[in-house]
Formats: C-alpha cells, sequence, structure tokens
C-alpha cells in the first residue's frame, strides 16, 4: 500500500495535467535605465541585472506549478534609454505580450501604461512610488506592486508613535522627487498623531557625492546645518534621490535616532530578512544570482507571481480576466512577510506590510500593532478607500 501512494499521485497528476488547458503565458519586464550619478556608498552600485533576475527566479517557481497543469511561462527583459522606451515597448506588443511590469519614473509610466491600455495590455509598476498614481492619476490597467510614498512614510510614522517619538524634524532634499517624500512624511504625522516641530531643507547644490573629501566635507557641513534646531524625538529624512541621507547618523548636533531615508528604512525587502519562510527565498535567489536580493528584484518577481497565481486559478491569460480575479476578494498570495498579500480594488495597489530595516537586521515590520482598520490593518498604510481619488476602477 505505501508503494501505491506515489504511483497514485503520479497518475493523478497526469490525469489533471491532461485535462488541464495548455498554456504559454508570455510577459515581459521593461526597465527604463536613467543617467544618475554614482550612489553615495559602493554598496549600491545597480547590478546589470537588477530586476530581470527576480523575473528569472519568478519564470522557475511559476513553472513549477505551471508543469503540472500544462502552462509554460517565458519572460523578456529590455532595458531602454528614456528615449528608447517607446520604441521598445511598440516591439513588445507587437509581439503580442499583453502582461508588462515596467520599471519607470511616474511621468514615463503613465505614458507607456496609456498606450499599453490602447493595445489592451495590463500594466504593473514595480518602481514609482509617488501617491498620484494610486490617487486621481491612476488607471484602470495599472497595478502596483512598488509602495507608494503614503505607505513607506506611514509605515516609519507608526513604529515612531509605537516607540513614542511624537515629535520629528523633518529634514527634506531640494528636489522634486525629495519634496514629494516630505509631503508624504507630514501627512503621515498628521494622520498617526506626530508632530513636525522644525522642516529643514538641505540644497542639492550638484556634483560627484563619493570623492576623496566628500565625506569631509559633509562631516563639516552637516552638524552646522543641524544646529539650534527645535526639540524633536527623531531625525525623519526625505532623501529620494541619495544626496544626503546617508550622512545623517553620527554627524547631527544633537543626537538622535534617524529614519526614513537614512538610519532605519521602508523596504519591500533586503537581503538578511529570513523569516516565514524568507530564508529559501534567498537561498535560491542568491544561488541564481551570487548576490543578495535588492527591492526592483522583489518587486518583479512578485509582479510576476501575481500573474502565475492568476493564471492557475483562471486558467486564462486574457489581461481583464487577470486583473478582474487578482483584484477580487478571492486572490492572495504568500510573499514571505507572514500573511498574504492582496489588491486594494479601488486604486490597484498591492497590500504588503513594509520592513523597517537598519542596514543589517528587520528592526520591525508596519503595520505596528494596534493599528486597526475595518478592513484590514493593511490598509492603515497608504490611501485608505474613503482618502483616495481614484476613480478608473469603478
Amino acid at each position: 500500500m505505501t508503494r501505491l501512494v506515489p504511483l497514485l499521485a503520479a497518475a493523478f497528476l497526469t490525469v489533471f495535467a491532461g485535462a488541464a488547458q495548455a498554456l504559454d503565458v508570455r510577459a515581459a519586464v521593461l526597465r527604463v535605465d536613467y543617467p544618475t550619478l554614482l550612489p553615495i556608498s559602493r554598496f549600491d552600485l545597480r547590478p546589470e541585472d537588477l530586476g530581470f533576475a527576480g523575473a528569472v527566479l519568478a519564470d522557475e517557481d511559476n513553472g513549477t506549478t505551471g508543469r503540472f497543469l500544462g502552462h509554460s511561462y517565458d519572460t523578456a527583459t529590455v532595458a531602454a534609454a528614456p528615449e528608447e522606451a517607446d520604441a521598445a515597448l511598440e516591439a513588445l506588443l507587437a509581439e503580442g505580450i499583453r502582461y508588462l511590469v515596467i520599471d519607470a519614473q511616474a511621468g514615463d509610466l503613465l505614458r507607456l501604461t496609456d498606450r499599453a491600455a490602447q493595445a489592451g495590455a495590463l500594466v504593473v509598476n514595480t518602481r514609482a512610488p509617488e501617491t498620484a498614481l494610486r490617487d486621481d492619476a491612476c488607471r484602470a490597467n495599472l497595478l502596483h506592486i512598488a509602495p507608494s510614498n503614503a505607505m513607506k512614510a506611514d509605515a516609519v510614522a507608526q513604529f515612531a508613535v509605537w516607540k513614542k517619538w511624537p515629535r520629528w524634524l523633518l529634514v527634506e532634499g531640494s528636489n522634486p522627487a525629495d519634496r514629494a517624500l516630505a509631503d508624504a512624511y507630514r501627512r503621515a504625522a498628521h494622520k498617526f498623531g506626530a508632530k513636525v516641530v522644525e522642516d529643514r531643507v538641505f540644497e542639492d547644490t550638484g556634483g560627484a557625492r563619493r570623492t576623496d573629501s566628500g565625506h569631509v566635507m559633509v562631516q563639516r557641513q552637516l552638524p552646522t546645518f543641524m544646529q539650534r534646531t527645535k526639540e524633536h524625538d527623531v531625525v525623519i529624512a526625505a532623501d529620494a534621490t541619495d544626496y544626503f541621507a546617508a550622512y545623517l547618523p553620527y554627524h547631527l548636533w544633537t543626537p538622535r535616532p534617524v529614519m526614513g531615508s537614512a538610519g532605519l528604512r521602508p523596504v519591500t525587502i533586503h537581503g538578511a530578512h529570513e523569516a516565514w519562510g524568507a530564508t529559501q527565498f534567498q537561498t535560491r535567489f542568491e544561488k541564481l544570482t551570487r548576490r543578495y536580493v535588492m527591492e526592483e528584484d522583489y518587486n518583479v518577481w512578485l509582479a510576476l507571481r501575481v500573474l502565475g497565481e492568476a493564471v492557475t486559478r483562471t486558467t486564462s491569460t486574457d489581461p481583464r480576466e487577470i486583473e478582474a480575479y487578482v483584484l477580487s476578494d478571492a486572490f492572495e498570495l504568500a510573499a514571505f512577510k507572514g500573511q498574504k498579500v492582496t489588491f486594494r480594488d479601488w486604486n490597484g495597489q498591492m497590500r504588503q506590510p513594509i520592513l523597517l530595516y537598519d542596514g543589517r537586521i528587520t528592526v520591525s515590520v508596519s503595520p505596528q500593532e494596534g493599528f486597526l482598520h475595518q478592513v484590514s490593518p493593511l490598509d492603515t498604510l497608504g490611501l485608505d478607500r474613503p482618502e483616495s481619488a481614484c476613480t478608473a476602477f469603478q
């Protein structure tokens, strides 16, 4: 009898696979590469396969289940300069690909999404954090894996409030992306009962950030810049362009914890995260790439796992059926974060916990204990249904 069990299981799978509908599931990852300065730290240099490595792992994972159902997964990966992005999208659409994972800034993302909509394609955003994309600038064919600025700011705010650090000194950069992130932190402070006691702007004067004298200059500038502040419990850094925040810890005039763009940072994943089965994900990724996972890799992996789960459940590759399923109450997906992730049906944003990372370990995970919601604690992060002006999904 013991010997019959694997034989019966194999027979069942063979019959089930034979009865299932064979599908060739095609998708693409379009990464728009922008000219940038070198990051402050060489630890943050972008690998050539950034994001694309997540696609390879996702195809392997999707294929594990797909083989039993007669489903095959093939994901194209394309890197393009901003001026080449439209042509790259047209080529992918011409090949019949209708599930597009796009890593691009907000302006390019919206333009590419609108073009994809004309072809009946579904787009998944794995980069752009602008809250407006989940608000009045939302699109009916655009889903978001990447957390919004509001979600990340709320994750930090909840932890600060839980720690009873309600008085914030907000230090923001001078670039538009920095200001947008700072606005999210101001909103989060108001939402959770904290107070921005003072707001200072660190001007981006351009130039190289990694030079022999760079750290010396910053070591002189920042303590002076941070003098004579109002009494505060924590420094919140809003530096979306990676100009100054990494230097804030240990260069303050008044010693305080730093959170936001430096110190304790809100992330979707990091290479040391091990909880909830993440170790097996990390080891498989490292075996594949010989490096640690980065947020861009995880976001792409998650976007394609959404596709795999939806195809498995619906036995369809129609973008409309895929989107309808992932926005429904029936959809859920394990993501190594302690609870299943789902989508908000009012603006296409994925609900997911946010890890708070200090550079070595997961210090905490938001939403924090005690922050309640009538639907899901995850909806305490980012725009809730009454707050969102998105009407595209109605």
